[in-house]
């Protein structure tokens, strides 16, 4: 199998990876991260991804397969990022509560010294229960919230949050693996399987 360079320093997608025998190459891309809010959240998370792997593909040129991820919550009609303090992740959390949101991850597959490049994206629908304002405070000491797009990470104590999902738990972690199987696949004649 070719290389595959994971444009992202998430350990979240490094785990993801090598929960398939993937020991992806680690190489954080430095982009400045820019949304333009005209745009749709798949638009943006597909843009993102996008600029992440071309800014790490060039520093490659033996055809080896860099992927990236973006993912992004988004809240009647409200996208969120990462929130950069307690104030905002309380706030982030406020906003989903008792309501479904969606998760968008969009991904990029690009092959180095090669013209095949594809962007796609995942998007999974998040159910948050009904969360009082106490339970909302004692997640969000437990800090889990921080580096997290919405505000919380599904696989710890966000967990707790949520009373339903629809789509890819993998997408709603940050790494939809099995669109990336798919990918892989259909364009690039890799399975992980």
């Amino acid at each position: 199998m070719n290389k595959i360079v994971l444009a992202s320093s998430s350990p979240r997608r490094k785990a993801i990876l090598s929960k398939y025998n993937i020991e992806p190459i680690i190489v954080k891309p430095d982009i400045q991260e820019k949304i333009n809010l005209n745009e749709s959240p798949e638009q943006i998370a597909m843009a993102l991804s996008f600029e992440k792997a071309s800014h790490v593909a060039n520093k490659f040129n033996n055809g080896e397969i860099i992927v990236s991820a973006d993912t992004v919550v988004s809240c009647d009609g409200i996208i969120l990022g990462k929130p950069k303090d307690e104030v905002q992740g309380v706030e982030m959390i406020q906003l989903l509560n008792n309501k479904e949101h969606e998760v968008i991850t969009g991904i990029c597959i690009i092959k180095a010294n090669s013209n095949l490049k594809i962007v796609d994206y995942e998007k999974t629908i998040v159910k948050f229960r009904n969360l009082t304002h106490d339970k909302i405070e004692r997640y969000i000491k437990t800090n889990e919230y921080a580096d997290k797009a919405g505000g919380y990470g599904i696989q710890g104590y966000g967990g707790l949050l949520v009373e339903y999902i629809k789509g890819c738990y993998f997408n709603v972690v940050g790494f939809p693996i099995s669109k990336f199987d798919y990918l892989l696949e259909k364009y690039f004649n890799i399975s992980l399987l």
